[in-house]
């Protein structure tokens, strides 16, 4: 495949791409609520000015927590400045990234992750604290060799296998069991053949540049099976929408190499689970508002930024940690960052600052949100609430520096945490969402209809017995 385009000037130089590129089908890509990614594909020969400047119907009643059947009707408008050649396509394809509109106004569909990222960005720049942010997710993922699933009303289980697993130590292979994996917590960079997963990765970096992504670097993480990809920092958008793109590659790239690949927080009882630490800053006339003389080399505003993002993490949690899954990873032992307060190259802190060479570098690391979020939404509830902290001067008080799982109880108990449930989260936002509600990049319309959405799937796991319960319970 050769170098994708990755926009296109205008509905003339589109054409002219897809023409140039002998692609026959056009993808008008979009985002749901909860992350998922659709797709409508149309046949080149129906794309033309036309549809590029109208865009296309279709229905948004089959969209979980969007449209009733009696209002379904919804439009795709591409956006020009986003797109990219499909590389798992077997008919030359073209991926175009779409906002999702609403035809009766044609105005941006207030439910849309995507109008809603673009929405935060347009009000940071009406509030005139910063003209530009750069966001920089590291995504981390599992991959498997076999994964079984029953859900039936009589067997509730899951089965997951990866030949780096320590519960295959003892397994009979017809070539032989070579021996060499990663212990327990023993998987952090090790060299081959201890990880399996290195040409697999170089390929998924191979593909993302293909695509257009600006790509870093690639390893193998603590747990067995667990892996990770860098790619470069962006504006929030951009960078909502390379995730998008990120997920896509990972989990064809794997699916191709008859692997499987899963971005579930915590696949796995007992070792590590898969966050996505985000890496944000603010800049204004080009120079970084994060670099200052105060703690670790910080601004006012940077310490305010982080106050912001600790008042509302609760709140914002239903965003960047959006599963019942999610707050099994969010426990202490596993380094997942639960405790909200900040510190200097410390781990264990939720907000952390890195070593930076340089004021350009000055940034904050965001711990507790993970790979199952919706980039759109939990990047823009993350610069909301980091605004707010700057608008309303929220201090963050003073940073911890100690190693935060080793504090006594007494200690702990004193320092506010994450939340311990979707439900706990879903709880927070419908209290304290003000702070996104601002510019009305978020409206109250769109946060009842994701708490609805979301408590669905919690109500569906409180519901359903768990096989430990049977452990725990059934001789009761």
């Amino acid at each position: 495949m050769q170098k994708s385009p990755t926009k296109a000037k205008n509905a003339a130089d589109l054409l002219k791409i897809l023409k140039d590129n002998d692609v026959e089908y056009v993808d008008f890509w979009f985002t749901d609520s909860t992350g998922k990614r659709h797709h409508i594909s149309q046949h080149v020969s129906t794309v033309d000015k036309d549809m590029i400047a109208n865009g296309i119907y279709f229905d948004g009643s089959s969209i979980s927590g969007w449209k009733e059947i009696n209002e379904s009707d919804m439009t795709l408008m591409p956006d020009l400045d986003r797109i990219t050649l499909d590389p798992f396509a077997a008919q030359p394809t073209l991926k175009l990234f779409c906002d999702v509109i609403e035809p009766r106004d044609d105005k941006s569909y207030n439910r849309d992750p995507r109008s809603i990222a673009k929405r935060a960005e347009a009000y940071m720049k009406k509030t005139k604290i910063a003209d530009s942010c750069s966001f920089g997710p590291e995504a981390e993922f599992f991959i498997f060799d076999d994964v079984r699933i029953a859900t039936d009303p009589h067997q509730v289980a899951f089965q997951v296998d990866s030949p780096e697993g320590t519960y295959n130590s003892g397994r009979e292979y017809m070539d032989g069991n070579m021996g060499h994996r990663p212990g327990h917590k023993g998987g952090y960079l090790p060299d081959a053949p201890i990880d399996t997963g290195s040409d697999l990765r170089a390929e998924m970096l191979t593909v993302m540049a293909e695509c257009g992504l600006e790509v870093e670097k690639h390893h193998h993480e603590v747990a067995p099976a667990q892996h990770e990809l860098g790619i470069k920092h962006n504006s929030l958008v951009a960078c909502a929408d390379n995730i998008q793109l990120y997920k896509y590659i990972v989990l064809n790239v794997a699916h191709a190499y008859g692997k499987t690949a899963t971005f579930m927080p915590k696949p796995m009882f007992g070792d590590n689970g898969s966050g996505m630490h985000v890496h944000q800053s603010l800049w204004k006339d080009g120079k970084p508002l994060f670099a200052g003389k105060g703690y670790a080399g910080l601004s006012e505003k940077c310490l305010y930024y982080i106050g912001g993002l600790i008042k509302h993490a609760r709140a914002i949690n239903a965003f960047t940690n959006p599963t019942t899954n999610s707050y099994k990873r969010l426990v202490p032992g596993y380094e997942a960052p639960v405790l909200l307060a900040y510190s200097g190259r410390n781990r264990s802190a939720s907000c952390r600052i890195p070593m930076a060479k340089s004021d350009a570098a000055r940034r904050v690391e965001v711990r507790f949100p993970d790979p199952t979020a919706n980039p759109y939404l939990a990047f823009s509830a993350m610069l909301m609430a980091g605004l707010d902290g700057i608008k309303n001067k929220i201090h963050p008080g003073d940073p911890m520096d100690e190693n935060l799982y080793e504090l006594p109880k007494s200690k702990l108990l004193k320092i506010p945490h994450v939340c311990r449930s979707l439900r706990e989260a879903l709880e927070a936002l419908a209290k304290d969402h003000a702070f996104l509600l601002e510019g009305d990049v978020f409206n109250k319309d769109m946060i009842e209809a994701y708490i609805d959405l979301k408590m669905a799937e919690v109500e569906r796991f409180e519901m359903t017995p768990h096989p430990v319960e049977y452990d725990m319970y059934y001789s009761a």
